[in-house]
């Protein structure tokens, strides 16, 4: 059985640390460092995979349509945000994995590629532990 915990642990880290490249991490900074560009994004993060039409963005964050559009479209060319058609409506959702890949390649040489150093730091974060890398048993146990 532990053999086949540590495979899974092998695939989980592996799937975790996929490889993003520098370019595509620049393009998604820059596509969030607009405060509007930001408001969208953490708003359609809230709304999970349910997402929002263009015209429910423009009237939560109170923002002309036209305006709006521009930024939707920068958030949806880098990769932030899918956008699916519904009749005349454009559905808009977060890229939560894209998200969730650009922390891993963050931190993935966190503590010279070795996370396990960083268990103190885990809990002074107020980040979700499902969001951050797996830690060990071993690790497990020290973080207690």
């Amino acid at each position: 059985m532990d053999g086949h915990k540590n495979v899974i642990l092998l695939f989980q880290l592996l799937l975790y640390y996929s490889s993003m490249e520098k370019n595509t991490a620049t393009t998604i900074f820059e596509s969030l460092s607009s405060g509007l560009r930001l408001d969208v994004y953490r708003l359609l993060v809230r709304k999970g995979t349910e997402g929002m039409v263009a015209g429910e963005i423009a009237s939560t964050l109170d923002v002309p349509p036209t305006n709006l559009s521009f930024h939707l479209k920068a958030l949806t060319q880098a990769g932030m945000l899918t956008v699916e058609a519904e009749g005349r409506f454009q559905r808009y959702r977060a890229n939560i994995p894209l998200m969730l890949d650009l922390i891993a390649y963050l931190t993935e040489e966190c503590c010279s590629g070795h996370p396990e150093q960083c268990a103190d730091m885990r809990a002074a974060s107020k980040c979700s532990d499902a969001v951050l890398p797996p830690l060990s048993s071993t690790q497990e146990a020290l973080k207690k």
